[in-house]
């Protein structure tokens, strides 16, 4: 008579085959064939769908404002008190008068190829000369090459000059209240 096969063998094999199948199930059930995505609704959708168009400038429209100026300095800006540094050009200018005083809030960013120390300079002279203080910060802030700030009077005149160094150009940046005359 054959020897019946004893059940401890054939039970371990058919519980590996067992476990290889619900790991098998489980790993199939979760894996997916991309990230989950959520559709965004109401106001979202306005939000996320919106993008300028090929033709949109990102700059200001010369008819947008009286008060400024895309590519030349604006009228009413203080070129006296801020000249232009020979051969920089112009992106972006402002001046426009503050209401109930006498001064005017300005702004202008060019770009030249002069580098950063001369650049502060050609700003700092007139300043200077017209009785501005100069303050600068013991370094200037993270990315910016050079950067300082001038008053006068009772400090309610103040501007804050800042130049940025990329790819052999400078980009200056100032802004902030003058009197187009000394107090």
């Amino acid at each position: 008579m054959p020897r019946p096969v004893p059940l401890t063998r054939a039970r371990p094999r058919a519980a590996a085959a067992a476990v290889a199948l619900l790991v098998g199930w489980s790993v199939a059930a979760c894996t997916t064939s991309g990230p989950g995505q959520i559709s965004p609704t109401g106001t979202a959708v306005a939000s996320l769908t919106a993008a300028p168009a090929p033709t949109e400038s990102l700059l200001p429209d010369a008819t947008t404002s009286a008060n400024s100026a895309v590519g030349e300095v604006v009228d009413g800006f203080p070129a006296a008190l801020v000249p232009v540094p020979a051969g920089a050009e112009v992106l972006l200018s402002s001046a426009e008068p503050v209401a109930g005083t006498d001064l005017t809030q300005v702004s202008l960013n060019l770009l030249t190829d002069q580098d950063a120390a001369g650049l502060l300079d050609a700003v700092r002279a007139p300043l200077v000369a017209a009785g501005f203080t100069e303050s600068t910060p013991p370094a200037p802030e993270p990315g910016l090459a050079a950067q300082s700030t001038f008053t006068r009077g009772d400090g309610s005149e103040l501007l804050v000059v800042g130049i940025l160094d990329r790819d052999d150009e400078r980009t200056l940046t100032l802004g902030g209240r003058v009197r187009a005359t000394a107090p």
